[in-house]
């Protein structure tokens, strides 16, 4: 049998950035099969050469750390690393699991003080088992003190004032909220995560005494912007009794909130020696935030100020490394029965709260067996209120993990959720162009015409209409190739104006913050004829800002768009690309998220064998902040 080194020996180009030309060994071979890149075998090496670690197998280890981090894990598994970062056998010079972890255990370059740490079987960079620490020690220090003083009877009444008839899964999770510190509530789209908050801020602002400052965020300023239209939207259908200062609140992005500080990419003006000046702190779509930004959210925010986390565990986690509300929710909830022998994994917080046999590749969710714990922290709704019928059942199918019941789903005649062959699949093409093309012309269409009378909240209204999903980028199935093929739609039917970057109804997107407009990466907006000039109107805080097109550095025309950026958004209908089976992007987490984006139609061009792949491979983000809840 071929080793591992000359399983992926292939000519070199010495001008391939892609390779580290100076590497040797496990690290050259790695790199050769694209399982690592140069920088992952650049940084190893230096902090190898820095401690004087020759070790082969140490290196690895470091470079496979750092790439690890780059995937969206906090840490590494050796056991888990072979199946999850190869996608060939590496034959026989793979280090054997045993001498692998003794070696680098007893390596300089692991222990206190040194770049690298060791704990429940993972390896960690430094900094991130710090966050991890920190984190973990923050939310039980909130925890370990007396809770806030609350007017019983003045609750009691709010409650039964403001959820008279409603959901007693939404009444528990404002008490949990009004009487806490720290509180998570999850649950799905459509659940009433947001009704809720508006009424627990009503409660509060209800009390006796001084009124309750309130700071309201979230990742994006897309889905700032959802939050402060969905907590001003329910404050006028409360009684003017209860609405107080709801209807003036405002929502900004974490960064914002924190304040962002120019050429300092971690740190802000708010942090433990400055804290917010806030008496409750609401963060929305808590899924998309990094365990680095809830690292310097909980330094920032007081100890004796609630702090109220909503958001999805089931959906994506953050582009960025960490699965922060899913190991929360999961580790809030449940205690592993017994020491681990080996470190845990994330995947979707019923997975990790219930645990099920991992899809293939995929990092199991960490120990089985589960016992209740604090769970007075977390409430998970689950009543959707927004949508129902196919697309919910559907959305349930996924997040149980149930191919057969999702197929079914989606087989059923006349439903609301479709499932139609890719293009790759012989005789396809034409059932892919008839069932999306409609929909992308017809947006598009009703997009222009606002836009041409210069009706910008109509046009950017008309937007949400329908949007195509991919899970790539780029690739056949990725978003370049759809933007291209729907511009050809376009132009076709005379909506795309020839040789012309900028023209009415030109939806984009924005790549980067741009503090100086108050644009920020994710927020959308369109060009409209305003005054008889064109110019990009977007909507913030309930009202619409309109800028010349020349001052926006950082857009993309969005005619497409990943499943990533879709997060904190909502559309009508939704066409959702799927990945192929044998993609590491084919989980149930991006599966889910896809298609709880849409509210009356979803569909999804893809395989059964790709449906089926999706639902059993829960995402493998490997972490101990879940373990590190469960243990107090």
């Amino acid at each position: 049998m071929s080793t591992f080194t000359e399983s992926f020996e292939r000519p070199q180009d010495p001008y391939d950035r892609r390779l580290a030309l100076g590497a040797s060994g496990l690290l050259r071979a790695a790199n050769v099969a694209d399982v690592l890149s140069a920088a992952d075998v650049h940084v190893a090496t230096r902090i190898a050469q820095l401690a004087g670690e020759p070790d082969d197998r140490v290196r690895l280890a470091v470079a496979m750390a750092v790439r690890g981090i780059r995937s969206g894990s906090v840490c590494i598994d050796l056991a888990q690393a072979r199946a999850t970062l190869l996608l060939a056998d590496p034959g026989g010079d793979w280090p054997v699991l045993p001498d692998w972890r003794d070696a680098v255990r007893a390596s300089l370059l692991v222990g206190a003080g040194r770049p690298l740490q060791w704990e429940f079987d993972l390896l960690y960079l430094d900094r991130y088992r710090t966050q991890e620490q920190q984190v973990r020690d923050d939310l039980r220090d909130r925890r370990a003190q007396p809770p806030p003083v609350v007017d019983r009877v003045a609750l009691a009444d709010g409650l039964d004032r403001l959820f008279a008839g409603g959901d007693p899964g939404q009444r528990h999770a404002a008490e949990l909220a009004a009487t806490g510190w720290t509180t998570v509530i999850g649950g799905g789209p459509g659940t009433g995560k947001t009704t809720t908050v508006a009424r627990v801020l009503a409660l509060l602002m209800g009390q006796p005494g001084a009124r309750p400052r309130v700071a309201m965020a979230a990742p994006t300023g897309k889905a700032a912007a959802r939050l402060q239209a969905a907590v001003q939207a329910q404050a006028v259908a409360l009684s003017p009794a209860d609405r107080h200062d709801l209807p003036t609140l405002t929502a900004s992005t974490l960064h914002r909130l924190l304040g962002w500080l120019p050429g300092r990419s971690q740190r802000f003006r708010h942090d433990r020696d400055n804290r917010l000046p806030f008496d409750v702190v609401v963060v929305d779509e808590t899924s998309m935030v990094s365990l680095t930004m809830m690292a310097r959210l909980l330094e920032a925010v007081r100890p004796d100020a609630r702090l109220i986390l909503v958001g999805d565990p089931d959906q994506l986690a953050s582009v960025e490394a960490g699965a922060v509300l899913a190991d929360l929710v999961a580790g809030l909830t449940a205690v592993p029965a017994a020491p681990p022998a080996t470190g845990s994994a994330t995947g979707s917080a019923t997975e990790s709260a219930a645990g099920s046999a991992a899809g293939p590749g995929a990092v199991p969710p960490g120990p089985p067996a589960i016992a209740p714990a604090r769970a007075d922290a977390v409430a998970l709704l689950d009543r959707t209120w927004r949508f129902g019928g196919d697309i919910a059942e559907l959305a349930a199918a996924v997040r149980a993990g149930d191919a057969d019941a999702a197929l079914a789903v989606l087989a059923r005649p006349g439903a609301d959720v479709a499932l139609i062959a890719p293009e790759d699949t012989a005789g396809a093409g034409a059932a892919v162009d008839a069932a999306v093309r409609p929909d992308v012309v017809g947006t598009a269409a009703a997009v222009r015409a606002a836009a041409d009378a210069g009706e910008a909240q109509e046009a950017l209204r008309r937007l949400d209409g329908h949007r195509v999903l991919c899970a790539h980028r780029s690739g056949p199935r990725g978003v370049t190739q759809w933007t291209y093929r729907i511009e050809n739609w376009l132009a076709a039917e005379d909506l795309l104006p020839p040789h012309r970057l900028w023209y009415p109804g030109r939806p984009v997107l924005v790549t980067a913050n741009d503090y100086t407009l108050r644009l920020f990466n994710g927020d959308v907006g369109v060009a409209v004829l305003t005054g008889g000039q064109l110019r990009v109107s977007f909507s913030q805080h309930g009202r619409i800002v309109d800028y010349a097109p020349g001052r926006l550095a950082d857009v993309q025309t969005v005619h497409a768009m990943t499943v990533h950026r879709s997060q904190g958004s909502q559309f009508d209908r939704v066409t959702v690309v799927l990945p192929e089976a044998d993609s590491p992007l084919c989980t149930r987490e991006l599966l889910y998220t896809a298609l709880t984006r849409a509210q009356t139609r979803v569909r999804l061009i893809g395989t059964e064998a790709e449906v089926r792949a999706a639902v059993a491979r829960p995402a493998a983000r490997a972490s101990g902040l879940r373990l590190r809840m469960a243990g107090g």
